[in-house]
């Protein structure tokens, strides 16, 4: 275990820089935009009311209150949120092709340390969920603080005040990144483990066999999603309407469980016996 949570600490650490920055670069550009879109709706209420004689009751009811939703749909909130996903899915692969390709074929160095080579598989692996957790940590802080710098810019007549709970139930993708009970948060984030757990299986087919292994992945991979999706398969194919909504949860539950088990100890066969430096 000790071995393993040095691997996880070393693996966190080589990605900490940019990391920082990605957390940065979310902070500044969400809080920038609470600040821009407020005060472009500032804008067009001064000009509205005060040039064009708008009654403020007619322009509250045309145009409506500010509120976070207002902020989280513009592209100030989701871009960086799109940033993150998209580099979390790029260092899916950078985590294991670095290893090879860089300047010292570093992957020598890691299979030839004194530990289980699956703990290379499960640092890695651990490495992205936690930097996953981070980014979701992070959103959930900003958004008190963006919807408190909100309170500050609008005046509450012009405002409409929701509380975090309804921010995100009020945008679906938002809802999928921060879900709000346990069953969504297993549901959500154990199908994501189990599909960088796949795609982990899929490098390391394509690290032992190179040309052959990118067809083994592959196949792998469909192999394995056809595994999780096999209930649903089943219903809608052969057995119609004949699982309750909580009967197919458990049985893709039991589904992902199983696609998981096979991931890691394919990985760990690969590792052990067919892994070419």
């Amino acid at each position: 275990m000790k071995r393993y949570l040095k691997l996880v600490n070393f693996e966190f650490n080589r990605f900490a820089k940019l990391y920082a920055v990605l957390l940065a670069i979310t902070i500044i550009v969400q809080i920038a935009g609470v600040i821009v879109v407020s005060k472009n709706y500032l804008n067009t209420a001064t000009k509205a009311i005060n040039e064009d004689m708008i009654p403020k009751a007619q322009f509250l009811m045309e145009t409506g209150p500010m509120s976070m939703i207002d902020i989280i749909s513009s592209v100030w909130f989701l871009g960086p949120i799109a940033l993150c996903i998209a580099a979390v899915a790029f260092y899916i692969f950078f985590i294991w092709y670095r290893d090879w390709f860089g300047k010292n074929t570093f992957i020598y160095r890691l299979l030839m340390l004194p530990t289980a080579r699956l703990n290379v598989f499960l640092a890695k692996i651990t490495t992205v969920l936690l930097s996953t957790f981070g980014f979701v940590a992070l959103q959930l802080i900003l958004l008190p603080v963006e919807s408190t710098i909100l309170k500050w810019m609008v005046p509450k007549e012009f405002r409409l005040d929701l509380s975090p709970e309804e921010i995100i139930g009020n945008m679906p993708e938002l809802a999928i990144i921060m879900p709000q009970s346990f069953t969504e948060f297993i549901l959500y984030y154990g199908t994501g483990f189990m599909g960088v757990a796949i795609l982990f299986t899929a490098i390391l087919f394509e690290r032992s066999y190179r040309l052959k292994g990118i067809l083994f992945g592959a196949i792998y991979g469909a192999v394995a999603i056809i595994i999780f999706l096999s209930p649903i398969l089943v219903e809608e194919l052969l057995l119609i309407d004949y699982f309750y909504p909580l009967e197919i949860i458990a049985l893709e539950t039991i589904m992902g469980l199983f696609v998981i088990a096979g991931s890691i100890l394919t990985s760990q066969f690969l590792l052990n016996k067919r892994i070419r430096v």
